[in-house]
């Protein structure tokens, strides 16, 4: 699996886990169906929160680590690009 598809798949699960956690704030807010299951409304509504909570979370630390690599990448490259272009100007004796 190429890096691209990962982040398309991590990007999927970082938008279900906010699709679930507005599920379950919306469960436990306005929705009466759960507020007249008592506890167990409540339980759905957090279970709901918890897994999109699961879901969002680790890919996001996950995609900042991509990036922070990228960016290093990129700067390690303009080093590079920077040295040998200081080389190729100095005089030859």
């Amino acid at each position: 699996m190429n890096n691209a598809l990962l982040i398309v798949l991590l990007r999927c699960s970082i938008c279900c886990g906010l699709l679930l956690i507005l599920t379950g704030i919306y469960l436990h807010n306005f929705n009466e169906t759960v507020e007249a299951m008592g506890v167990k409304g409540i339980i759905v509504s957090a279970v709901c929160v918890a897994v999109g909570m699961v879901l969002s979370l680790p890919t996001k630390m996950y995609l900042t680590l991509l990036l922070v690599e990228h960016e290093n990448q990129l700067e390690q490259a303009k080093l590079e690009q920077v040295k040998k272009a200081s080389c190729d100007k100095s005089p030859s004796d």
